[in-house]
C-alpha cells in the first residue's frame, strides 16, 4: 500500500476504506510517514470531508494505536463525560460527584488544558497535594472506593492522537469536523467507560461558535460511540457568555464546592444537573427525568456529593479539607476591581476576551511547557441581561503579576458591552 495513492484518492474526493485508514495511521505513529505527506492527507481530508462510515474507522484507527483501558473489574456502569470547552466550564466538578453521589461509577481521564485555563486535570492539581498522574491500578481502585475519580491521560494512550493533533495544529487543519470527531471519540472509546455523555459547546467562546457546526459535531461522535457499542448522547449548550462567574483554577474549584455546598446557583449548576440527569438516564440509575432529578437533588442537600468530591480528593493525595475550608486553595496576592465606565444592560459579553484576559494573568498556557498559576484569574459580577450603573462593580481580579494588568482592564472594558435595551440571554441549553 503506498500512501501517495491514499492522499491522490481522497484529493480526488473519493472514500477511503478501512484498510487504507488503518494503514496511513499505524504508519504514521510508527514514523513510517513522514509529516509532509500525512500534512497532504489532512488538508485532502479538509478540503473534501469524510463520510461516516470513514470517520467512525479513524476513530477506531486512533483508539487501537495504543492501549485501551478495561475497566470491566469495577462493579457497575462506568460513566465518561467530556465537554468541547469553553470559558468557566467547570461541569466536571460539579457533575461527577452528584452522580458518584447517586451510585454512578465516574472514570475519566483528561488532558491538560491549552488555551485560557487548565483543563480538568489542572484545576484538580490546583488542590494543595493532588496529583493525577496515575497508573491504571490506581485509577480503577479510585474509582471502585469513591466512584470516581479524573486522572491525567498516560503516554500510551492514543498517541496517534498525539501526533496528528501536534501535525493538525500546525497545518491549519483543526477545524474539520470529521477529524475533531475521531480525535475526541477515540480518546473516549480508549479510556473504557460502559456510557459516553458529551457536553457540545456553542456561541463566541466555544470552538464551535454556530449552532448547525455545533449540532453536526454532535450527531457525529453520538454516531461514532454507537457504532463501537457504547451508549453515547450529547447535550448542545451555550457558551455566548462564561458559563460560571469564575474563571481560573482554583477559583473554578471554590465555585464548584459552592455549589456542591449548595451555597450558590446559577448556569453552571443548571447545566451540570443537566449532564448529571443524563448520565443517571443513560447510565440506567433511574428511569425517567424527574428521578434523576430527586435522586440529584437528595445528593446535593444531603452534603453526599460533596463528600464523594472530598472522598476522590483524599485518594489523589490532596486535603480535602478545601471542601469545607475553601481558602485552603491557593490565594493571589491582590484582588483587584473593574467598574463600569457607563450604564446600562449587558447585551453582550466576548467569552474568548474574557478567556484571553484570564490567560493574560496567567491562569492557562499557550504550549504545553508552560506553568499555570493556579490562584490567578477573574470573577465575573455581570451576566448577560443584568442591569450596571456608573461604577458598578463588573469583574475581580486575582492578581499575582501587573505585568498584563493594564491590558487586561482594557480587554474586560471592551467585552462588555452595554446597551439602552434590556436583552434576554440565550437558552442554556439548545438540544
Amino acid at each position: 500500500m503506498f500512501i501517495q495513492e491514499i492522499i491522490m484518492k481522497k484529493r480526488n474526493g473519493a472514500a477511503l476504506s478501512k484498510k487504507e485508514i488503518d494503514y496511513f495511521v499505524k504508519a504514521y505513529t510508527e514514523d513510517e510517514i513522514p509529516d509532509y505527506q500525512a500534512a497532504a492527507l489532512l488538508m485532502a481530508i479538509w478540503f473534501n470531508q469524510m463520510d461516516a462510515r470513514e470517520t467512525s474507522d479513524l476513530t477506531l484507527a486512533i483508539r487501537d494505536s495504543g492501549d485501551i483501558v478495561d475497566l470491566s473489574v469495577i462493579d457497575g456502569v462506568c460513566v465518561d463525560k467530556h465537554s468541547t470547552g469553553g470559558v468557566a466550564d467547570t461541569t466536571s466538578l460539579v457533575t461527577l460527584p452528584l452522580v458518584a453521589a447517586c451510585g454512578g461509577k465516574i472514570a475519566k481521564i483528561s488532558g491538560r488544558g491549552l488555551g485560557h485555563t487548565g483543563g480538568t486535570v489542572d484545576k484538580l492539581e490546583s488542590i494543595p497535594g493532588v496529583a493525577t498522574t496515575r497508573n491504571m491500578e490506581d485509577f480503577i481502585r479510585i474509582v471502585s472506593n469513591c466512584g470516581m475519580a479524573v486522572i491525567g491521560q498516560s503516554a500510551n494512550l492514543v498517541p496517534a492522537d498525539k501526533k496528528l493533533y501536534g501535525l493538525r495544529d500546525v497545518t491549519c487543519t483543526v477545524d474539520n469536523l470529521s477529524l475533531i470527531s475521531s480525535s475526541i471519540m477515540s480518546k473516549k472509546l480508549a479510556s473504557g467507560a460502559d456510557v459516553i455523555v458529551l457536553d457540545v459547546k456553542t456561541g463566541n467562546g466555544a470552538f464551535n461558535r454556530g449552532i448547525e457546526e455545533a449540532q453536526t459535531l454532535a450527531r457525529m461522535m453520538v454516531a461514532i460511540g454507537e457504532r463501537a457499542g457504547k451508549s453515547c448522547s450529547s447535550l448542545v449548550t451555550d457558551m455566548n457568555q462564561p458559563l460560571g462567574n469564575a474563571v481560573g483554577n482554583a477559583l473554578e474549584v471554590r465555585e464548584a464546592i459552592e455549589i456542591l455546598a449548595h451555597k450558590c446557583g446559577g448556569d453552571l449548576k443548571t447545566v451540570s444537573f443537566s449532564l448529571a440527569v443524563e448520565i443517571l438516564l443513560s447510565a440506567g440509575l433511574a428511569k425517567e427525568k424527574l428521578e434523576a432529578e430527586q435522586q440529584l437533588h437528595q445528593a446535593l442537600l444531603s452534603g453526599k456529593a460533596l463528600q464523594c468530591l472530598g472522598n476522590m480528593i483524599e485518594l489523589l493525595g490532596g486535603d480535602a479539607k478545601v471542601c469545607s475550608d475553601p481558602s485552603l486553595l491557593p490565594q493571589a496576592a491582590e484582588e483587584i476591581v473593574v467598574s463600569s465606565k457607563n450604564a446600562g444592560y449587558v447585551k453582550e459579553i466576548q467569552t474568548s476576551q474574557i478567556g484571553v484576559c484570564a490567560l493574560l494573568l496567567g491562569a492557562g498556557r499557550l504550549t504545553r511547557q508552560d506553568t499555570i498559576d493556579p490562584a490567578v484569574g477573574l470573577w465575573m459580577k455581570k451576566r448577560l441581561g443584568d442591569r450596571v450603573e456608573i461604577g458598578d462593580e463588573l469583574v475581580r481580579l486575582y492578581v499575582n503579576d501587573k505585568k498584563n494588568l493594564e491590558t487586561v482592564v482594557s480587554h474586560l472594558h471592551q467585552a462588555i458591552i452595554l446597551g439602552d435595551d434590556f436583552v434576554d440571554p440565550p437558552p442554556l441549553i439548545y438540544n
